[in-house]
């Protein structure tokens, strides 16, 4: 056989093997490709700069404080203290536990007066806080200011994980180029996410959902009626004419 029909023949036994052997190497490669879409899609949306994971809100056990300031010529409290301690044991009711401690400035406030103290006890009641009362007093820095009658119990309390006010690098960064990186600053977003996390009324909102309330019966009840007897079960709006669609006509 010539040498030119050897090497035919020699391609033509080889031509399928090296196309086996390429087969892998491009798997390989298709694979590659889906491993990096896989960590891709793995790494959070996200970016670790952002407020939300720098200044995260947290639950934590914390003091729950309300500073009372009622009036000195009372007996008790008046109506405006009586509902501020209402609200707060309705607070305790919620997210509290254990005892409710009454600090008293020491040195004669009105507050001190053993008719105040049975007066927020039966405020908290009102609120539905029945716990024990811790009564001691605290030594008062300065006559000049209020020295208020203070509550504090330990309950659930939704809070930003670190104070803010921290600045570790210079905005400016004008012996440097950290400031071109266009990336927010540190502090940004501190004040927002503490505000949003003293706003929540009950901080478990911020965990799940609450519970769906039960159905009001005498409104379906009412809808199918009105449906069985043929009219629309919907709510008629009444309202007066108005001028508002002629504001700025030229009339």
């Amino acid at each position: 056989m010539p040498t030119s029909l050897k090497k035919k023949a020699q391609a033509r036994r080889n031509g399928p093997v090296r196309g086996l052997l390429l087969l892998p190497l491009g798997a390989v490669a298709l694979l590659g490709g889906c491993a990096n879409n896989v960590d891709r899609m793995r790494t959070s949306s996200i970016p670790m700069q952002d407020y939300r994971n720098r200044h995260p809100i947290i639950l934590a056990e914390d003091a729950r404080k309300l500073d009372l300031f009622p009036p000195r010529d009372v007996r008790g409290l008046d109506r405006h203290t009586y509902g501020q301690v209402a609200e707060y044991g309705r607070l305790y009711r919620t997210t509290g536990q254990g005892p409710i401690q009454v600090f008293i400035p020491a040195g004669g406030y009105g507050g001190s007066d053993r008719s105040t103290i049975e007066s927020i006890r039966r405020a908290l009641a009102a609120g539905g806080a029945y716990a024990p009362l811790e009564v001691t007093t605290y030594p008062v820095v300065n006559r000049d200011l209020a020295s208020p009658v203070r509550l504090s119990f330990i309950g659930l309390k939704s809070k930003v994980a670190d104070p803010c006010g921290q600045w570790p690098s210079d905005l400016a960064s004008g012996g440097s180029v950290q400031g071109w990186e266009n990336a927010p600053y540190w502090n940004f977003g501190c004040s927002y996410q503490s505000m949003i996390a003293e706003q929540v009324a009950d901080p478990r909102d911020l965990v799940g959902p609450r519970g769906e309330d039960p159905a009001d019966t005498e409104m379906q009840a009412r809808a199918i009626a009105q449906i069985r007897k043929g009219t629309d079960p919907t709510t008629d709006w009444k309202y007066k004419s108005t001028d508002i669609s002629n504001i700025g006509s030229t009339q």
